[in-house]
């Protein structure tokens, strides 16, 4: 699991009026200035779990908030002490939010959810129904997503592609509304922005994986904090997922095919030069030559160091090193 660096603020003097039970459930909710909402969230959430008759906590991760979203989630502990709140420095991105609050949970199961009201809480109790059929991770899918054709389109675009790519039979992995078992967070690393691959990660370490079609609400506050970059940096992080899933463990089979190839190419084309430098030609105005060494240098440098540096990031790898706790509420 994620370590998280241990700071804490004094509780405000009033006692919470409601006691924290041992959980069984934590709901994980990073936010990014949703002051307008985190209230609300949280009191639908309680409403919800509290009906189902489970034990859980709610922890929102506050990643960086400027506007008072903090303030708001004290007031809702100040109310119900499972609700709790861990403060970042700064904006580290959802990976690393995310990797704080499953530091800072301590349920068996765990929900993750966005904090703009999009996402419906009364969905919970079908994660859970789901979740009972035997599933290690349940992904939600907004199958009539309430936002602007100019998100939809993209999305549906990147969704299968990354479903063809991935082999992972899943219609919305940029949702941010799932269920996990602790054991599936406990092997895999979220680093970077890979919070999205989760499933995909989790798919090839052979946890069962299943999906749910969910309500997704018109967002009634703040605005969104994603722009196009999201889609080629997800293009970047799926060759990532892809290589640290198939190839982590024997990488030669990909880039030595591609270094080799390279190398094979460039010195079939030098062995030609040879031959014919050999019978009288000159080779002094032959761009063919240095095109033959470019591709056997390509093709050394693919073999030697194309992978080394992701072999490196993933292997050293340490959770604490993407996020610092500027404060734990709860």
């Amino acid at each position: 699991m994620c370590g998280m660096e241990q700071q804490t603020k004094p509780l405000a003097a009033t006692a919470p009026s409601v006691e924290a039970a041992e959980p069984e459930i934590s709901v994980i909710i990073p936010v990014l200035d949703e002051e307008g909402s985190v209230v609300e969230l949280a009191r639908r959430i309680g409403t919800v779990l509290d009906a189902v008759g489970r034990d859980f906590e709610i922890v929102f991760v506050d990643d960086g908030s400027r506007d008072a979203t903090a303030e708001r989630v004290r007031a809702a502990h100040a109310r119900d002490s499972r609700v709790k709140l861990v403060r970042l420095r700064r904006n580290f991105g959802k990976a690393a939010a995310l990797c704080a609050g499953f530091e800072a949970s301590s349920g068996a199961l765990l929900i993750t959810m966005d904090g703009d009201l999009q996402d419906e809480p009364a969905e919970i109790p079908r994660f859970l129904e789901k979740m009972e059929e035997g599933y290690d991770l349940v992904s939600g899918w907004k199958k009539d997503r309430q936002d602007p054709a100019s998100k939809r389109w993209p999305s549906k675009l990147f969704n299968w592609a990354t479903r063809r790519l991935a082999q992972v039979d899943l219609h919305d992995f940029n949702c941010g509304f799932k269920a996990y078992r602790r054991e599936v967070l406990d092997q895999i690393a979220v680093y970077g922005e890979l919070h999205r691959y989760i499933p995909v990660l989790a798919s090839r370490r052979g946890f069962s994986v299943g999906e749910l079609a969910v309500v997704h609400n018109p967002r009634e506050h703040g605005r969104s904090k994603y722009g196009w970059d999201r889609y080629y940096k997800g293009l970047l992080d799926l060759i990532t997922v892809l290589f640290i899933t198939k190839y982590t463990r024997r990488p030669l089979h990909l880039f030595g095919a591609i270094g080799l190839t390279c190398f094979g190419a460039g010195f079939v084309i030098n062995a030609y030069l040879a031959i014919l430098w050999s019978l009288g030609e000159p080779l002094n105005n032959r761009p063919l030559l240095l095109l033959g060494i470019l591709l056997m240098l390509v093709g050394i440098q693919v073999l030697t160091t194309g992978l080394i540096a992701e072999m490196i990031t993933f292997k050293n790898f340490r959770r604490t090193d993407t996020y610092s706790v500027k404060e734990r509420l709860g």
